[in-house]
């Protein structure tokens, strides 16, 4: 399969640590607007101690039907509530300021 993002595979990207233990299917993408980075989050934590950076080519590998949103338009997110779920994507909510 041809790479599908427009960032290699090496990119910094976030994934709840869920998601990369394989434990929690991914529920949440997030193409930040302000950095164009990624987040692939299992949509029930996203607390500091519950995430981590990962290469972005490790999102194929935890879920091939990720490259399906390759094209998420930045400032956007896609939800859904299991994987067997269609993708809901909208304008994602401004950052939480601290």
């Amino acid at each position: 399969m041809e790479w599908p993002f427009d960032q290699p595979r090496n990119c910094a990207t976030v994934f709840s640590k869920s998601v990369l233990t394989r434990s929690r299917p991914i529920l949440l993408v997030s193409h930040d607007e302000d950095d164009h980075g990624w987040q692939f989050l299992d949509g029930v934590s996203e607390e500091l101690e519950d995430v981590a950076l990962a290469g972005l080519g490790h999102v194929l590998e935890i879920d091939p039907a990720i490259a399906q949103l390759a094209d998420l338009a930045l400032g956007f997110q896609a939800t859904r509530a299991s994987p067997e779920e269609q993708w809901t994507i909208e304008r994602a909510p401004p950052a939480k300021e601290d």
